[in-house]
């Protein structure tokens, strides 16, 4: 695909830093002149994510599945998406021939040059599954190429399966790391790390706001489960069946199936806070009747959960907590912890 001479976010970085603002807010800027018309309206936090499903993708060789995988990916550079996530391991899955790892090591190799020119060409960051090896050891990993095609690292899978280990992988570190972009920290974790809590959450821990999953199977209701309980975004790519977006409260955005079977590309709005819904709905009027159509205010009445999300490039939902004196659900949850902790004592 040709390579756009303005990409929306390094416009929109571009402008912030000449202008002043931080990375992150990009108020102001939809009133200029100077905006191309593309870039107007777009709220300060928005990112649109692109996910692969393999379904019905074969290849003889992993160098013809690249090109299959390259040719959905031109249907998706269209949307000019911030970042995408490939599925795991996806050049040498769904093929026929049978590879062995240090030939899947070799093809890696020369994949990871390819999406990197891919990510710089399109300016979007790319989450490229494949085998790594370091100091004899191989791994199954992900890595993360930034709008230029430069390698921001890579997270390896922590939990394998049994196969996995057979065939000579080695596990990755407990600890997975975070991976600053332009519009936040994302994390990664690989297929069979589903199963296991730990990766999850020390993602959230770390501040991660996206967490991308790429894996050989759709994880159905557990992918949304996982969303909701740690209350990032996550966004999956897979080899089979669904791939799909979900919000930080666990409901689909958006996914594959049937009719748009092999990718989708959509966006989210970082600029939001999670809430336990009680005793801070005694405010929501109050910031209703200040900032009407600015904000979104959307309750979850069974769950008590509370999504406050800013639809205007000038408010910032950080601000409107302050204002109102609300805690977001891990400060809400932590004081009560401590609380607790202080009356255990006390006894």
């Amino acid at each position: 695909m040709k390579n756009r001479s303005v990409s929306r976010r390094n416009f929109l970085k571009k402008s912030a830093i000449t202008s002043g603002m931080a990375t992150f807010g990009f108020h102001g800027l939809t009133n200029d002149s100077s905006v191309p018309e593309e870039f107007k309206n777009r709220l300060p936090r928005e990112v649109w994510i692109a996910g692969i499903s393999q379904m019905d993708v074969k290849a003889k060789t992993p160098q013809l599945m690249v090109e299959e995988v390259i040719r959905i990916l031109n249907d998706v550079f269209i949307y000019q998406p911030d970042v995408i996530c490939l599925p795991e391991v996806f050049p040498t899955s769904n093929i026929e021939q049978d590879l062995k790892l240090s030939e899947k090591l070799k093809i890696s190799e020369e994949v990871s040059e390819r999406f990197s020119n891919l990510a710089t060409q399109n300016s979007c960051y790319i989450i490229c599954p494949l085998y790594t090896s370091e100091n004899g050891k191989a791994y199954n990993s992900a890595l993360v190429f930034d709008r230029e095609g430069v390698s921001l690292g890579e997270y390896r899978k922590i939990h394998l399966t049994e196969g996995e280990i057979e065939k000579g992988l080695t596990p990755g570190p407990l600890d997975p790391p975070v991976f600053q972009t332009d519009f936040g920290k994302i994390g990664i974790q690989i297929c069979f790390d589903m199963l296991w809590d730990d990766g999850w959450t020390k993602l959230r821990e770390q501040g991660a706001e996206i967490v991308f999953w790429p894996s050989a199977y759709a994880g159905g209701s557990k992918v949304n489960t996982r969303a909701s309980q740690q209350r990032y975004i996550i966004a999956t790519s897979t080899r089979k069946n669904t791939s799909k977006l979900c919000d930080i409260t666990g409901e689909v955005i958006t996914q594959t199936g049937i009719w748009d079977k092999n990718y989708y590309c959509a966006p989210v709005n970082l600029e939001k806070a999670f809430l336990h819904t009680w005793p801070y709905v005694r405010r929501f009027g109050e910031i209703r009747k200040k900032y009407g159509r600015k904000v979104r205010i959307t309750t979850f009445h069974e769950e008590e959960w509370t999504v406050i999300e800013s639809l205007s490039p000038d408010v910032f939902v950080a601000d409107i907590l302050k204002e109102f004196d609300l805690r977001t659900f891990e400060q809400h949850t932590r004081d009560a912890e401590i609380a607790q902790i202080k009356a255990r004592k006390d006894l």
